[in-house]
């Protein structure tokens, strides 16, 4: 299979952004099969799907959008309070996309950042998300305050570094990691792709590879990806605070999945803080895999979102 072959390319101007996505191509007077949108990590984009994709293209509709200040989305400036890229911000960008392409109700799946916007999604608008899957996340608030942590958290802080690095004051981590030195950016790329016990870089296509050196070493995407993690730092914990104060849970079935060779299990216990915030079934279970596994294994990620999504 040819990359992408059968998806099209299309931008959207939404919320005050400008995302790229790939969707499935819809057949002239053929029914649309049932939505599933597909959001990308850090430090990615949405080409991470690719193999997973064409595993579920002959099922669904798929929606595999670049979110806000990654990949070939706009990459503007943050705010003072990071908003622009709350996850709850973020959430309404996809909600933008989703309504141009005049999808009502969909299903979601979301890897490490994309997860987090997908928990937001699912809890701001409940009536448009009918299934949720999150990857290799716990809740960013539990994690934040050290929630059911198993090591100490000096274990946390270790194998989270980058959290605490890029949400420090602006130009100062984008200049660490290389926004005037692109040789260092893409070091720092290589390292983030090889790591989290993801064993070097042998499961990345080379295709998606150029890609995520095309899109992540530049001075914007530096700075943009920073912001994401100030926000999740600041803003998105009041966000979180306030929907838990409020009673607001994720409503819908929610499947977790988690590498056995990464990090959060290790640490934390991903399942149980997941069915604290979710008001539906709530079932999940380990992935022969190192953090990023819908390209170290996506046949295993395509089989159970099948089995899950129905």
């Amino acid at each position: 299979m040819s990359w992408f072959d059968g998806f099209e390319m299309q931008r959207f101007e939404v919320n005050g952004a400008s995302i790229l996505a790939r969707h499935s191509r819809q057949a002239l007077g053929q029914p649309r099969k049932p939505a599933l949108l597909l959001l990308h990590g850090f430090p990615q984009s949405h080409v991470m799907w690719q193999r997973v994709a064409h595993r579920l293209a002959d099922r669904y509709s798929l929606v595999m959008p670049d979110l806000r200040g990654y990949g070939d989305s706009s990459k503007t400036p943050g705010l003072p309070d990071h908003s622009n890229y709350s996850k709850r911000n973020m959430a309404h960008d996809m909600v933008g996309v989703m309504d141009a392409l005049g999808i009502a109700q969909f299903a979601v799946c979301g890897h490490d950042r994309g997860g987090r916007v997908a928990h937001r999604l699912a809890v701001d608008h409940p009536q448009r998300v009918s299934r949720l899957c999150v990857i290799d996340i716990a809740p960013t608030l539990d994690m934040y305050e050290g929630r059911t942590l198993s090591e100490p958290y000096m274990a946390f802080a270790r194998a989270y570094y980058h959290w605490f690095h890029m949400l420090q004051p602006s130009p100062l981590p984008e200049m660490m990691m290389g926004s005037t030195h692109p040789e260092l950016a893409r070091a720092y790329l290589h390292a983030k792709l090889g790591g989290w016990g993801s064993q070097g870089l042998g499961y990345i296509e080379p295709e998606a590879l150029a890609e995520y050196e095309r899109c992540f070493c530049t001075p914007e995407a530096l700075h943009t990806a920073c912001e994401d993690y100030r926000a999740s730092a600041d803003i998105d914990l009041t966000h979180d605070r306030e929907s838990r104060a409020a009673g607001q849970k994720i409503a819908c079935d929610l499947l977790v999945l988690w590498g056995e060779r990464g990090v959060v299990h290790r640490l934390f216990d991903p399942l149980s803080l997941w069915q604290a915030q979710c008001s539906g079934e709530v079932s999940g279970h380990a992935m022969p895999a190192g953090h990023f596994i819908p390209e170290e294994q996506p046949e295993l990620v395509a089989q159970a979102l099948r089995h899950f999504m129905g």
